[in-house]
């Protein structure tokens, strides 16, 4: 199946490329998103502002399907191992890489860090290698 709508994608690339740009002029940081998790987690200042942009990463989804009436239709799998492995790499990954996609996939290259690209080039690769291998193994489809 096909999903790739073109002005869907630049609408919201635009929306994430604003809201990027609107942190970083009103709070002085970076949004990556491990980032403001971590810091909204542990004691550290301004965890109001981390707070809000989390919470709205959850509320705007919620208010296109609200609005669209469309539940999300996608599956990832079954195995609650593949879940919780998956979910632990991914945070030990951000921790290794000191960031996640969004901090330096979005944020790192538009600031043309050498480190975010290559990080970003990382990500890709293992994750095209990833499904390489579970599709091998009839795992994912």
């Amino acid at each position: 199946m096909y999903n790739f709508t073109p002005l869907s994608a630049l609408l919201g690339g635009l929306i994430i490329g604003f809201s990027v740009v609107l942190f970083f002029y009103t709070t002085g940081r970076i949004a990556g998103i491990s980032g403001i998790i971590g810091n909204t987690i542990s004691k550290r200042k301004n965890r109001s502002s981390n707070f809000l942009f989390l919470l709205g990463l959850v509320i705007g989804p919620l208010i296109y399907f609200y609005i669209e009436d469309v539940a999300p239709s996608f599956k990832i799998t079954d195995s609650l191992i593949l879940i919780i492995l998956g979910g632990v790499l991914v945070g030990l990954g951000t921790r290794i890489g000191g960031g996640c996609t969004s901090g330096h996939g979005i944020c790192g290259i538009s600031r043309i860090s050498i480190r975010s690209i290559i990080a970003t080039f990382t990500f890709i690769i293992t994750a095209m290698l990833t499904v390489f291998i579970l599709q091998q193994f009839g795992i994912y489809k």
